[in-house]
């Protein structure tokens, strides 16, 4: 397979190992309605917002949507990573310019894309799948990335959004689409568990009901099919005696057994005369959408001009903002790769298109998907994703003074902790709280989040393994049942467990029992890798 090379690529490879897991800190004043909604906005560097998230959501989220800077020379992003290497560190804190302006400016875009993805990755669920926007400064070199770290089998489609509705005139040929690049875990599963696009009013048009037949609207399928089956080339006479075969190159899509069956429910139309050949009545009702498509209309999912209006709307200015994608981009996204109990992950989040999408779906459909939005920059993580989330929840005054009722939810508003959870000597921060501990020994033992509630020792079972969390000095619980003394009665205190144990515990001072009761101890983590 061929595979991608540029400058500082061998020192990024595995730069998420490097970086440390932070805590999450909670900013109650910034949070919105219920903070237990499961809803979560986090402000700070989405790389190290990722390496902290990871330990509650590795493997729960079932669909990623980013919108990364697209690398045009405009956008003003600055490469910031702190990796180990001198080639790269020289780039830290200067703006990326345009072509021929920065020569080096699709490695750097590259070595940022990098270790995010490979984060992105062990977020999704087995079914879920990752969407990425982009155009076309770099869809060809995010395609081979995409390749390499999700394989390039897993690739489903790269979509194509017509992102204007007017003529582009100052190019040579007029820009007028973006892309959407769509990898899955699992294509198979994901085929399976990917929903249809709903039909709207437009393309339910066709659908009439000229005999005001009690089953409600319809139209006629025409029933043939391409090719040739000996068993469905039979004769057919219509209601006026006229007698009438397939077409030439083609046959009846279906045998003359299921035929005479629809004949006899109503189910087939010989047109006005009664003389035409044969269709199949479909009802409306009985539409369950289309599978979706690789061509993405405006007309269907919105345009840029429509996105600056929301955004316009919403604050009475564009904001910081040139291109903000349109809810209904995002709202079609959400549509095809979630259902109404799943987790959404955005870590360019911006503007907040996609929390405001996943709460406009929820109010649509009853649903209750939940959303994590990163967003580095503090003043637009407050002022503009955050805000723009709370006025769609709450229900916001717009632009022209007119009162928008709010769709509902809310969130809870976190910060990334200054410190990381483990200091230089490896030591855990004193202020970590046995939940927040659980959490991270979880992960380093299963690899996936954790969503026990951390209130015994016993974190959990996986895979045949009972996980046991005793750590002296965090709860400041010195009792026996606490979990955290590391004496011979804990043992008699905790839920027997027919199977091998692992303990992680800050010594192992049991000796012989824990051989006999096939416990298998491992000091606390000092450095988790990913």
């Amino acid at each position: 397979m061929p595979t991608l090379n540029w400058i500082g690529k061998e020192a990024v490879v595995k730069h998420h190992k490097e970086v440390p897991f932070r805590l999450l800190e909670p900013v109650p004043e910034r949070s919105c309605g219920d903070a237990d909604s499961g809803n979560l906005i986090v402000q700070g560097d989405n790389l190290h917002a990722l390496k902290a998230l990871l330990p509650r959501y590795a493997g729960q989220v079932k669909c990623i949507y980013i919108d990364p800077p697209y690398n045009t020379g405009n956008e003003g992003w600055v490469y910031n990573d702190n990796v180990n290497s001198p080639e790269i560190r020289k780039w830290l804190g200067e703006v990326v310019g345009k072509e021929g302006e920065t020569l080096d400016r699709h490695d750097r875009w590259l070595c940022m894309m990098y270790p995010r993805l490979v984060l992105l990755k062990q977020f999704l669920r087995e079914d879920g799948a990752i969407f990425v926007s982009i155009d076309d400064n770099e869809v060809a070199a995010l395609r081979l990335l995409m390749d390499e770290i999700f394989g390039a089998t897993n690739f489903v489609a790269c979509n194509v959004w017509q992102k204007r509705y007017s003529r582009e005139n100052r190019g040579a040929i007029g820009d007028v689409h973006e892309y959407l690049v769509a990898y899955a875990k699992n294509p198979a599963k994901f085929q399976e568990v990917r929903n249809r696009v709903p039909i709207d009013e437009k393309q339910a048009a066709v659908y009439k009901n000229p005999n005001n037949d009690p089953r409600g609207r319809w139209r006629g399928i025409p029933m043939t099919a391409q090719g040739f089956r000996p068993n469905q080339m039979y004769e057919i006479e219509t209601p006026t005696g006229k007698k009438v075969k397939p077409p030439e190159g083609r046959c009846w899509s279906t045998i003359e057994s299921e035929f005479l069956k629809l004949k006899a429910e109503g189910r087939i139309y010989f047109g006005k005369s009664g003389s035409s050949q044969p269709s199949v009545i479909r009802y409306l009702s009985e539409v369950e959408g289309f599978v979706p498509w690789t061509w993405w209309p405006h007309d269907e999912v919105g345009h840029t001009d429509e996105a600056k209006k929301e955004i316009q709307s919403l604050f009475g200015t564009q904001t910081a903002f040139d291109t903000p994608k349109p809810t209904r981009l995002l709202q079609r996204v959400i549509q095809i790769a979630t259902n109404p109990g799943d987790l959404v992950l955005d870590s360019f989040a911006g503007s907040g298109t996609t929390g405001h999408a996943v709460l406009k779906q929820n109010a649509e459909d009853g649903g209750h998907r939940r959303f994590i939005l990163v967003e580095m920059d503090e003043k637009i993580a407050q002022n503009v994703t955050a805000e723009r989330v709370k006025r769609v929840a709450q229900g916001h005054t717009n632009a022209k003074g007119q009162t928008v009722e709010g769709l509902g939810g809310g969130f809870q508003f976190c910060r990334l902790s200054a410190e990381p959870l483990f200091d230089a000597d490896g030591q855990i921060r004193r202020d970590v709280t046995f939940a927040q501990l659980a959490e991270f020994v979880w992960f380093a033992e299963t690899g996936t989040g954790f969503t026990g509630t951390a209130d015994s020792p016993l974190l959990g079972i996986f895979e045949g393994r009972a996980i046991y969390l005793l750590y002296n000095g965090i709860l400041k619980d010195r009792s026996v049942a606490g979990g955290n003394v590391l004496t011979g009665p804990v043992f008699d205190v905790l839920p027997k467990f027919a199977g091998p144990k692992v303990i992680y515990a800050a010594a192992n001072r049991m000796g012989g029992r824990a051989a006999r009761e096939g416990i298998t101890f491992k000091q606390t983590p000092y450095a988790l890798e990913v």
